[in-house]
């Protein structure tokens, strides 16, 4: 049986997503190792503990566990955590000296990869590298990263030996910045859980949530960051020709602009007059979420970068149509006039009139409803956990790609 050593340093699978650092990542960790470990595959995520009275290892079912790890204060904020990476190195390297070594090593963002590249060469294994976002990517969308977080991220590249990649888009977005790597470039699609995200019934689910059940609703569902546009989200809502629609935005605040963003975002419905008409809502459970998606006419998605866009494919497999910014990931899911519609640029009217579109004509709107559950069922956990687990087995053969 393979053995894999997952890295999510900086946030928990365990931890509800939506706030502080927790999101689609937490939901692709928690989800696809879980898949492998029905697949086959012995997993086991490492996470720092980031609090008091945590367990030291939590079995999330069987094949599957977390470990946390103690390295550096139990609070610190995602910007401090490059400073205790060799800490929680050393915590890994203690717990495999108890128990059996991996097969293979997967960290899932920079912070993790900058300790999967450290045990790559302290245990002699594969190294599979994540990076779910990218500083150079998120750099031309408007979002600056650190210096020191670019060059960990060219080193990791450098270094692994498998790297994945969520759908071409991304594939592409990461040549034109780093060329051809030495390591496999492999597209690991994340998936849905289909049990959980399907159609059903509008007018119930607003009775469930206490929603108005005749008028439109508009729905944002993410961390409340500039990156993410719930001001764009808000100001669309503005725009909109219809004065009964509403807009529910679930999620809470998120790194270092988060607060900031979420006072901005208050006084921005202040602002508008739009009190009556936005509800901020906390984030909430995951299996939850489907009832809001499934309660919404439409699914705002402006992000300013997106290497996915976990939000998009749950609303489409709830049969909701989405309006998205065309950026990275977000191309591949929104096909766009058959399950959504795709926005270049952030101007708010340009979302406005997308929805008006849809909200306006009853046939469309149903028509993507349709396309859009038709899709989404291209993606599932168990494909997915099925091409990471045949590349980790290929990697078990393969010479190891020599770090420059």
């Amino acid at each position: 049986m393979q053995r894999a050593a997952v890295i999510s340093l900086h946030t928990s699978p365990l931890l509800q997503p939506g706030s502080g650092d927790s999101g689609g990542m937490n939901v692709y960790v928690r989800e696809l190792v879980s898949a492998l470990a029905q697949a086959g595959v012995e997993c086991t995520t490492f996470t720092r503990a980031d609090r008091d009275g945590l367990p030291p290892e939590v079995v999330v079912e069987p094949g599957h566990r977390v470990v946390h790890i103690e390295a550096g204060p139990h609070h610190l904020p995602k910007e401090a955590l490059a400073d205790i990476t060799d800490e929680f190195r050393d915590g890994m390297l203690d717990w495999f000296a108890r128990n059996e070594r991996p097969d293979v090593i997967h960290g899932n963002y920079w912070l993790s990869g900058v300790v999967g590249h450290d045990l790559k060469h302290e245990l002699d294994v594969p190294f599979v590298s994540t990076f779910h976002t990218l500083a150079r990517v998120k750099a031309a969308g408007g979002d600056p990263e650190s210096l020191q977080r670019d060059l960990a991220e060219a080193q990791i590249v450098r270094c692994s030996d498998a790297i994945c990649v969520s759908c071409i888009e991304e594939e592409d977005q990461f040549r034109l910045h780093y060329g051809n790597p030495e390591a496999r470039l492999e597209i690991i699609a994340p998936g849905v859980e289909h049990a959980f995200f399907a159609p059903g019934d509008r007018a119930g689910a607003r009775r469930a949530l206490g929603f108005d059940v005749d008028r439109p609703l508009l729905l944002f569902v993410g961390r409340i960051q500039p990156l993410k546009g719930p001001d764009v989200a808000i100001r669309a809502l503005h725009e909109l020709g219809d004065r009964r629609a509403e807009l529910v935005i679930v999620g809470g605040a998120s790194g270092l602009e988060g607060d900031t963003e979420t006072r901005r975002a208050h006084a921005l419905v202040d602002e508008l007059g739009l009190h009556d008409r936005v509800r901020f809502v906390e984030p909430q459970p995951h299996h939850i979420l489907s009832t809001y998606y499934r309660a919404a006419d439409v699914v705002l998605a402006p992000s300013r970068s997106e290497s996915f866009g976990l939000v998009a494919l749950e609303a489409a497999a709830c049969g909701i149509p989405v309006v998205a910014s065309a950026v990275g990931g977000l191309l591949s899911l929104v096909d766009d006039g058959r399950t959504g519609r795709l926005i270049d640029g952030r101007d708010p009217t340009d979302y406005a009139r997308a929805v008006a579109e849809i909200l306006g004509d009853d046939v469309l709107s149903a028509s993507m409803s349709a396309a859009a559950v038709e899709r989404a069922r291209r993606y599932t956990w168990s494909f997915a956990a099925a091409r990471l687990r045949r590349l980790y087995s290929d990697l078990t053969v393969r010479e190891r790609v020599t770090c420059q």
